[in-house]
């Protein structure tokens, strides 16, 4: 790898390189050794020359926003972490559109509804993470999804070159998208479609939904969210609690004791901890339900991507 030539593409984008970064200290999971190498990302134009560059040099690189659906191995990450933060999240209104750069936070996207009188965003205003990193995998929650409300998104192929996708080809579906299956691409941007509403009404519905997690979820500790994807025909979160496995817990990882499809990380949780217990439940799950429950956090710097996965 040119290091220096990486190094004067961000000086030329006011982009800052950094080494050796803590992906514990940059995941809600609070796991992980260190990246090889970060950049903050702060314009489109940046980015695209960084993706030309991997792709000519053939370096290894992850996105990343908030860390908010990642497990993250405890030998780190030997690529280049691209950060999609707070450089990179604007957010725009056009009519009843917001435009936002896909490093914006779903908590401020739906402030920022809220205080311009848009309703939509309400059921996914709780959901921790980056915009971008949400339609990626189609997060939902209450029975909301990204797909219910985005309208197009822009995103830079492998090679750095910008491409617009609209609503129906993005191939949204339950924690899926066009994004899952072409990972080498990068969401810039998301346009979604809201309407008109009243800002107090708005803003009880948030304020429900906020006291709705806060009852129901284990928020007080860390985790990726919600550790399972949803079996077809029953819930992860039953299926795991029916078995007896709430409190079950591997080191310093645990089966949340308030929600069963939360694994949280007690303290002093490892990578290998949390697979370890995730393979239990779905070893025991598997065994006493025949439901095989896949697991939900995208992995970096973990071998396999299947009920073998394991640290590197």
């Amino acid at each position: 790898m040119n290091l220096t030539k990486l190094e004067n593409i961000c000086q030329a984008y006011h982009m800052q390189l950094a080494k050796n970064i803590s992906l514990a200290r940059h995941t809600t999971f609070r796991i992980g050794g260190c990246a090889a190498f970060w950049v903050e990302i702060c314009s489109a134009k940046g980015l695209s020359e960084i993706l030309k560059f991997c792709h000519e040099s053939q370096m290894d690189y992850f996105v990343m926003g908030r860390g908010s659906n990642i497990l993250a191995s405890d030998q780190g990450y030997p690529g280049l972490i691209l950060h999609l933060g707070n450089d990179f999240s604007g957010i725009q209104r056009q009519g009843n559109s917001l435009i936002c750069e896909s490093g914006a936070l779903l908590t401020n996207i739906a402030k920022f509804a809220m205080q311009h009188s848009l309703t939509g965003m309400e059921a996914l205003s709780g959901i921790p993470g980056t915009v971008g990193g949400a339609l990626f995998m189609n997060a939902g929650a209450y029975g909301s999804e990204m797909k219910d409300i985005v309208t197009e998104c822009r995103y830079l192929d492998k090679s750095g070159t910008e491409q617009i996708l609209t609503a129906q080809d993005l191939d949204l579906a339950y924690r899926h998208s066009f994004f899952t299956e072409h990972d080498h691409t990068i969401i810039t941007s998301v346009t979604i479609q809201l309407a008109t509403g009243n800002p107090e009404e708005i803003a009880a519905r948030n304020a429900d939904y906020a006291q709705r997690r806060k009852t129901k979820q284990p928020l007080n500790y860390q985790s990726a969210g919600s550790t399972f994807k949803r079996p077809q025909g029953s819930y992860a979160s039953k299926l795991i609690d029916e078995c007896g496995l709430k409190g079950y817990s591997i080191g310093g990882a645990q089966v949340s004791e308030k929600h069963a499809g939360f694994v949280i990380n007690t303290g002093n949780a490892s990578c290998r901890d949390v697979l370890a217990l995730c393979h239990h439940v779905q070893d025991v799950v598997s065994e006493k339900t025949g439901y095989f429950l896949e697991l939900e956090p995208v992995f970096l710097g973990i071998q396999g991507q299947d009920g073998e996965i394991s640290c590197s």
